[in-house]
């Protein structure tokens, strides 16, 4: 009797062995790594955090043509090289305006055509300043654009007028009669700049202009 006892009691304890060892074995997939219900998810899958939470969104480039603080802009600049030739915006064609410099000054160069010359600038960036000026108006085109005869001292304020800062008295005009219709011719220095000038006596109007900045 006490036989009979004593195995199924060992009967019992190896049955719980083996139910154990099971169940433990089933928490583990073959290799030692944990089953797919405990397994962390791949990076592709985690979610990523929307801009604003914890990223810095990305920075987006300067507009392209941004002006600079303080500075003038390609429109200003051409309207200030308009006005100083006195040519009307809707005469000017093939319009450019690039940046350069010159002397170290960072500058609009600005180019247009209309049907009686070919205008040149140089606008400063900064200021505005034209710090160099060429164009010619072909002589034909002057009494069509019209005028009022000028007398040498109405020609050298008219030259006057354009340059900021300038009077009658810092021009330098002598006339020249060798073509027929003549002219008043000239010249002035001020600020380092060094300007040029032909002015028709009929018309009063300037048809040809040089304007530079003096080394």
């Amino acid at each position: 009797m006490k036989q009979i006892i004593s195995f199924g009691l060992t009967a019992a304890l190896l049955l719980a062995c083996l139910t154990g060892c099971g169940g433990q074995a089933g928490d583990t997939a073959p290799g030692g790594t944990a089953p797919s219900g405990g397994q962390t998810p791949p990076a592709s899958s985690v979610p990523e955090t929307p801009a604003g939470q914890g990223q810095t969104p990305p920075v987006s480039p300067a507009p392209e043509g941004e002006v600079a603080a303080g500075e003038i802009s390609r429109e200003e600049a051409l309207a200030i090289a308009l006005a100083n030739a006195g040519v009307p915006e809707g005469d000017a064609y093939n319009v450019k305006t690039e940046t350069d410099s010159d002397n170290g000054i960072p500058l609009y160069d600005i180019e247009f055509e209309t049907d009686y010359g070919d205008y040149d600038f140089e606008v400063a960036m900064a200021d505005g300043r034209i710090v160099g000026a060429d164009y010619e108006v072909d002589e034909e085109w002057l009494d069509a654009l019209g005028g009022s005869p000028v007398t040498a001292e109405e020609a050298a304020s008219i030259v006057a007028g354009k340059i900021p800062g300038a009077s009658a008295a810092d021009v330098d005009i002598w006339e020249e009669s060798g073509d027929g219709r003549g002219r008043y011719e000239g010249e002035l220095f001020l600020d380092g700049m060094e300007y040029e000038f032909e002015i028709d006596p009929q018309t009063g109007r300037i048809f040809d202009w040089n304007a530079d900045l003096r080394d």
